[in-house]
């Protein structure tokens, strides 16, 4: 991808924001760096201090750990869902997971000098950046609440409706991962919803 592309993609998602103006969205256009990485690509890994945090422009990124030998799929990051918020960033301690390119992406890279240098010139950045933030907090306790409480038939319904975006994106041992049931439960509830539409 051509910078000029890469600028593009961001200049439309800026746009999205109401209190930028058309002359401070050049100017973030400028400043904000974005990388485009392979799929494939391992951005962050498990044990190591990341150095980098991540937005997605375009493509999507899956986190997921090891618990006891096996892999278990955490979060997905899309276009829609594309804040790639890191505890272990924030406090610059070992991450505890991967981050991987599930796709050739386009991603915002953002590491805390660069930040806090923009935001001290430009106020209204801190601003969106802790709106985003916000959200996605608050999108993903809504999101946990709803899956400790629910069956696992319902856990599928709800990836369904929030993350229809994903069905034909990521393989399905790794959804049924991230839904905390096995490839052969999710293979034999996807058998049940066929028949009961027929």
């Amino acid at each position: 991808m051509t910078n000029s592309s890469a600028q593009a993609i961001l200049r439309s998602f800026l746009q999205t924001f109401p209190n930028l103006d058309t002359e401070m969205i050049e100017v973030l256009v400028e400043l904000i760096p974005v990388v485009a990485q392979k799929k494939g690509t391992v951005l962050i890994e498990s044990g190591k201090i990341p150095n980098e945090c991540y937005f997605v422009l375009k493509g999507l990124v899956r986190e997921y750990q090891f618990i006891d030998g096996t892999e278990r799929t955490t979060a997905f990051y899309t276009e829609s869902n594309g804040t790639v918020s890191s505890e272990a960033y924030t406090n610059q301690t070992p991450s505890s997971s991967f981050l991987e390119c599930v796709e050739d992406c386009l991603l915002i890279a953002g590491n805390l000098e660069i930040e806090e240098r923009h935001f001290e010139k430009f106020p209204q950045l801190l601003e969106i950046t802790r709106n985003m933030l916000e959200s996605d907090l608050n999108k993903a306790k809504k999101e946990h609440k709803e899956f400790i409480l629910s069956s696992p038939m319902d856990r599928y319904k709800n990836f369904l409706n929030s993350r229809p975006d994903l069905i034909n994106r990521v393989p399905l041992h790794q959804i049924a991962s991230y839904l905390g049931m096995t490839p052969e439960s999710l293979s034999r509830i996807r058998k049940r919803l066929v028949a009961s539409d027929q």
